[in-house]
């Protein structure tokens, strides 16, 4: 019978190896770790002359006032649905340009449209602003400069709550497409060209081919990005949300999300026990969520899980 070796053990005969992950696991213990103390803020109602544990303790009342007040729940239903929506939005694109990119046998042409659908991903959220500004402003902007010359009545879009569901969907398209694209491209690589031959032999066309081989293939793929989206589903996109939003009150009940929030509790009203209790609802929800879909996945099918 072979006798099970302990931790202190393992740690002896690979101690180079554990030496070398060591400044990863300080810095995560640093970074991520001991700030975890700062949960309990969310119980509290926080003095600035008693400081962490000198505030007051309120047990839940904070939780409390975000559900009864309703702000938490409309926060995350927007969280919710605009992350679904980026999380199949980007990859149904990504995935359409990848098969459309795989099929083009000119190299030049290939190398160019992937550096123009990959540009975005460098552009600055700031950038994006100055875009989106000069694009909707209501006096200057393209838009109504073009209605203007048609003697069309101008869009007022940044009084328009509706319309920027479908603006912050397309810009965050707009600016992943290209990195998304070049995973599922690089996939694509991957496969086996017997399989496409195989099925010419076959007498299958390109759709056939794309429908019965690609997008099989690309499906381990999807199933790792979607479980990995999934886990930050209730941390919204806080650098889009604020740059093209910021503090327009008007749009807030359609985009505004859980990060903006709590950023406005901190710098408005400094309310550290409700950005924190809104903060902590956020993640607890996500944990939950990645835990429990990643475990009905490894149910059905335990190579598309992640542990």
């Amino acid at each position: 019978m072979i006798k099970k070796q302990g931790f202190l053990h393992e740690l002896n005969k690979n101690k180079i190896l554990f030496l070398m992950i060591a400044p990863t696991l300080v810095y995560f213990l640093i970074n991520s770790y001991a700030p975890m103390i700062g949960i309990y803020y969310a119980f509290t109602t926080f003095d600035f002359g008693g400081g962490l544990f000198g505030s007051p303790f309120v047990g839940l009342e904070n939780f409390k006032f975000l559900f009864k007040s309703g702000v938490l729940m409309k926060l995350a239903r927007n969280t919710i649905g605009y992350n679904f929506a980026f999380i199949v939005m980007v990859n149904s694109f990504s995935i359409f340009c990848a098969i459309m990119l795989s099929e083009i046998r000119g190299r030049m042409f290939k190398k160019i449209t992937q550096s123009v659908l990959f540009l975005p991903y460098f552009i600055s959220f700031v950038l994006l602003n100055a875009i989106a500004y000069n694009l909707f402003n209501y006096e200057t902007g393209f838009l109504n400069s073009t209605l203007k010359m048609f003697e069309a009545t101008p869009k007022d879009i940044y009084n328009t709550p509706n319309a920027w569901i479908f603006l912050l969907i397309a810009f965050y398209v707009w600016k992943n497409l290209g990195y998304y694209m070049i995973i599922y491209l690089a996939t694509i690589t991957g496969i086996s060209d017997e399989y496409y031959e195989a099925a010419k032999i076959d007498g299958a066309n390109i759709f056939q081919r794309v429908w019965y081989i690609t997008i099989p293939m690309l499906k381990p793929t999807f199933m790792i990005l979607f479980l990995f989206s999934l886990g930050s589903i209730m941390k919204g996109q806080f650098d889009l949300f604020y740059q093209l939003i910021g503090d327009n009150g008007l749009l807030f009940n359609t985009t505004d999300i859980l990060d903006t929030y709590v950023y406005r509790s901190l710098k408005v009203t400094f309310d550290i026990g409700m950005a924190t209790a809104a903060g902590l609802f956020q993640s607890a929800f996500g944990f939950i969520l990645i835990i429990t879909v990643n475990y009905l996945i490894k149910k059905s099918n335990e190579e598309y899980a992640l542990f």
